[in-house]
């Protein structure tokens, strides 16, 4: 029995490190990053992964319990003062192989040269649990955690992006893959966003989460993965200005995103039901989406859920009350800032448009802050001047005239110069001033009459 159960446990703790590679719909790419990843932090090698892999695939968990050498126990004994020994040189020194003890037990006269087996000594100690494998699997990082729930709802939101299928562009015809948006309730598995893009730019994630706040209220946290959509600048000031605590997953720890790691493979269900109709444009995807998502989803039972209720339920249900902000706070929290320089017309190039700034500006840089959902209008800044708002230049069949001087910079009307009258003076003034030239044909030697 006590060997069953040991068994079990090194089973048991094999299933935690093959975990991350059992995920369904993983890539060849992906899991191959994996892969590396725990035999980097384990010192196995890939053979051994792979083969332990297979074993679990095929037989299951009773795959992953040690084989049965055939050996009989009393064939190939150590003494009980020589195993506490080598334990004892395991333990010091987790890293040791087996060959190393060995030797360093021959070398203080615990054993005689030759008569301890390497094999021997490696099952007395996979049985007592100080195999090499086994410590490693209890110091290896990242690779098994323990499963939280926040306690109510909009404590905590998470957030992934999915690949999905592509789509017609409406603006040239062309093929483009999608890309999925989630926002996700931890507490509740309710998703308060879910849209689909035709981009993988930063904006797409502020766009979601803009939407998922305006419906739902604010979170009081965010746990993200470490893509770039994600960790940004402008992500940690919207997050500061709204009292959002902000947080990221560790490196190379897929397990500690499971819960949207499990609706993007519920997700995967919408795809293939996807796959009967012809290519789509991004409208009707989402359309497609959100009907999906509202009867196949958000109002099934979970199974994580208490009392199995759904998502939908478990959310409207929960007695926490949402925090909505101010609109004007909300608008200043998802606003950009980036600096153009005005060109000689008075204009600066912003996303692929022409606004018109001010002739007063030109060849100045200037401080544009803008909401990226809405770019008609900009808000200009420089130092020593109100804000102001910029439009669109608006470019006609005709070539347009510039725009007048303020009256404030009109030129002047003199009827003399006052650059010239000034230098007249200040010449008049260096002429009384100098000295007048020596002569030296007035100076004669002393006692003579000629120089």
């Amino acid at each position: 029995m006590k060997h069953n159960i040991q068994a079990e446990e090194l089973a048991a703790q094999w299933f935690q490190l093959l975990s991350p590679l059992l995920s369904e719909g993983l890539d060849q790419a992906k899991s191959s990053q994996i892969k590396a990843q725990i035999c980097r932090e384990t010192g196995l090698s890939e053979r051994t992964l792979r083969r332990y892999l297979k074993e679990y695939q095929q037989h299951g968990f009773g795959g992953l319990k040690p084989k049965p050498r055939g050996k009989s126990p009393q064939t190939s004994t150590v003494s009980t003062e020589v195993l506490e020994e080598a334990i004892l040189l395991r333990r010091e020194v987790p890293g040791r192989s087996i060959r190393q003890i060995i030797e360093l037990l021959e070398w203080e006269n615990k054993v005689s040269p030759g008569t301890l087996k390497r094999s021997t000594l490696q099952d007395h100690l996979l049985e007592r649990g100080y195999g090499a494998r086994q410590l490693r699997m209890y110091t290896s990082k990242g690779v098994a955690a323990r499963r939280f729930q926040q306690r109510s709802r909009n404590a905590l939101w998470q957030s992934d992006i999915k690949f999905g299928s592509h789509i017609i562009s409406a603006s040239d015809g062309t093929r483009k893959q999608a890309y999925l948006v989630l926002f996700v309730d931890d507490a509740t598995r309710f998703i308060v966003h879910g849209q689909w893009y035709d981009n993988m730019e930063q904006f797409i994630v502020q766009d979601a989460f803009r939407q998922a706040i305006l419906k739902y209220g604010v979170p009081g946290a965010v746990y993200f993965d470490n893509g770039k959509q994600y960790r940004t600048k402008w992500m940690s000031r919207a997050c500061a200005k709204l009292g959002i605590r902000l947080l990221f997953t560790k490196p190379y720890s897929p397990e500690s995103k499971g819960k949207t790691e499990r609706i993007n493979r519920y997700v995967d269900h919408f795809l293939d039901e996807l796959g009967l109709e012809k290519p789509m444009t991004l409208d009707q995807l989402n359309t497609w989406f959100q009907a999906w998502l509202s009867e196949c989803y958000q109002a099934k039972p979970h199974s994580a859920l208490k009392d199995h209720a759904s998502p939908e339920v478990a959310y409207r249900s929960d007695p926490q009350a949402l925090r909505y902000v101010d609109s004007p706070l909300l608008a200043d929290a998802f606003l950009h800032a980036d600096e153009r320089k005005v060109d000689k017309a008075g204009c600066i190039s912003f996303m692929g448009k022409k606004y018109e700034v001010g002739i007063l500006f030109i060849g100045r840089k200037v401080l544009v802050i803008y909401d990226p959902a809405d770019i008609t209008e900009l808000t200009i800044e420089y130092e020593g001047h109100s804000p102001w708002k910029a439009y669109e230049l608006v470019i006609g069949p005709r070539a347009g005239t510039r725009p007048p001087l303020p009256e404030s910079m009109q030129p002047e009307k003199s009827d003399q110069s006052r650059l010239l009258r000034g230098a007249k003076q200040k010449q008049q003034e260096r002429k009384a001033h100098q000295a007048p030239a020596v002569s030296y044909r007035s100076v004669q030697k002393e006692g003579q009459s000629h120089v």
